[in-house]
């Protein structure tokens, strides 16, 4: 698989990541999905650094997945840093949460973030938005050249 086809899911909640990639499969994504558990974690493979050192760098996943609640490092930091590096700038990313937050709603957007989806909390639903958000981001959406998809 290439690697502009992986799907960067950073999500602390082990159940959550569980619906997420069980979602994800039930609409036959066939995408390899990288999990980071929290937000060090996801800049560190996104950067090659820590855990990740030495992971090419060029190879950019094709949509990032952020929760924003993550110990460690908040997702909006993650994306403040992604959006600030020009290798990573055009990076989608999916904000997926279970924050109800206004607040969070309009700070992701002012940091860069493509899109943002609430968590369902019915599994039926969860289902038919990881369907959506792959239709979308994996099938239809076009990448600016450099940017998420090399």
């Amino acid at each position: 698989m290439t690697a502009n086809r992986v799907i960067l899911l950073v999500e602390d909640n082990a159940d959550d990541e569980a619906l997420t990639l069980r979602a994800l499969a039930k609409n036959r994504i066939a995408n390899e999905v990288v999990v980071a558990r929290d937000g060090v974690e996801a800049l560190d493979y996104l950067f090659g650094t820590g855990t990740h050192a030495g992971r090419d760098t060029t190879a950019l996943p094709q949509v990032v997945l952020l929760d924003l609640n993550l110990p460690r490092l908040g997702g909006l930091e993650v994306l403040r840093r992604l959006r600030s590096e020009p290798a990573t700038a055009t990076v989608p990313v999916v904000v997926l949460t279970s924050s109800k937050e206004d607040r969070d709603l309009v700070d992701s957007y002012r940091l860069g973030a493509n899109s943002y989806v609430r968590k369902p909390v019915d599994f039926v639903e969860f289902v038919e938005a990881a369907r959506q958000l792959g239709l979308y981001w994996l099938v239809l959406n076009e990448a600016p050249p450099g940017g998420g998809v090399r």
